[in-house]
């Protein structure tokens, strides 16, 4: 996905430019009117801060790049988002794929500015100073210290910028918000404490802790399982404006249940992902590599959608079996090689 780095890529290429040039040559408005797609209010978020929309950017890419690996065996595998307008709709169906997409992405932004916070690259924020002034009362054998990652400045900061184009206040807007929300919250969920022991000879007779960021594999693995479990919600109009709850299959009289905060959330069932639609989110599945053994969603069977495969041998060969013959002063080797197949759908 080329396009989600052209936030960092554009701003940063251009304060190069100009520092080589011992320059000023755009201000920080200027710069920020040159990445595409943004709304006036994300111009002047951009504007304010713009090393933090640099950390955004890297954010944005980290979320894809672990979308694609989650569903990398899928007949939709995350490779068709972000491509036009990374901050609009980017999947025109309400699916389980694009609560996943919205989720993941603001998680990645999230993970991707608190980290730069804690190493100093953004100006306006550093370390969590929540943490390092509390004090710990059931327990006097630690206490908080360090540099706790600023989890919360990240999540405002995602909020302002990400949730500020969902301006139509219809369902659909209403599920993307959940759905950023799920995933910002989830990074905060999984955040660890990491201490080091203080004391003489190592005996630890005191620990000072921190707040630390999990691996982000270890978020795109919950947000995985959230999208296994998505719920299928529905608008109800409400005075106060529209509210999601969950789709019953039945009819009745009970009180509607609202999803849950960490819940993602769907408006309509995924289409087959058969066929290539940029709209939908899908590259289709023609041509993608099958297991012909496999029971799961990477099976030829699933994968190619019922219309069989192609298979490719490969003949590879290599050096091997290697001795040096002292006699000769000389290196002999075998040759080995392998046939190998390899499936295609057609």
């Amino acid at each position: 996905m080329v396009y989600v780095d052209k936030i960092s890529t554009v701003i940063i290429g251009v304060i190069i430019l100009c520092n080589l040039r011992g320059l000023m040559c755009f201000s920080p408005a200027a710069l920020c009117s040159r990445i595409p797609g943004l709304s006036p209010k994300q111009k002047k978020l951009c504007s304010e801060s713009p090393d933090a929309v640099v950390a955004l950017g890297n954010g944005h890419s980290l979320g894809s790049r672990e979308c694609q690996y989650q569903f990398k065996g899928h007949r939709w595998n995350c490779s068709e988002v972000w491509q036009k307008d990374i901050f609009g709709h980017v999947i025109s169906v309400g699916s389980r794929e694009a609560a996943f997409t919205y989720a993941i992405a603001n998680a990645g932004i999230v993970y991707a500015i608190a980290a730069a916070c804690s190493r100093g690259n953004i100006s306006i924020c550093g370390c969590d100073q929540v943490h390092r002034h509390k004090t710990v009362y059931q327990d006097q054998s630690w206490k908080w210290g360090g540099c706790s990652v600023d989890i919360e400045f990240g999540i405002r900061f995602a909020r302002k910028f990400l949730d500020v184009r969902e301006i139509e206040g219809d369902a659909r807007s209403e599920m993307n918000l959940h759905n950023n929300q799920a995933g910002r919250k989830i990074v905060r969920k999984l955040l660890k404490k990491d201490c080091q022991c203080h004391g003489i000879s190592g005996s630890c007779q005191l620990k000072t802790c921190w707040k630390t960021l999990p691996q982000f594999r270890e978020v795109g693995d919950v947000l995985l399982r959230k999208y296994e479990k998505a719920k299928l919600v529905e608008a109800q109009k409400k005075d106060t404006g529209i509210n999601l709850v969950i789709k019953r299959r039945g009819r009745g009289d009970k009180e509607p249940l609202k999803p849950k905060n960490l819940d993602l959330v769907y408006l309509q069932q995924s289409p087959n992902y058969c066929e290539k639609n940029i709209l939908l989110g899908s590259s289709g599945t023609h041509g993608r590599k099958c297991t012909r053994t496999s029971s799961g969603v990477d099976s030829c069977k699933l994968l190619c959608c019922g219309r069989g495969y192609a298979t490719k041998l490969f003949h590879n060969s290599w050096q091997c079996n290697c001795k040096f013959e002292w006699a000769l002063m000389n290196v002999k080797c075998e040759i080995c090689s392998e046939r190998t197949e390899e499936y295609f759908c057609k």
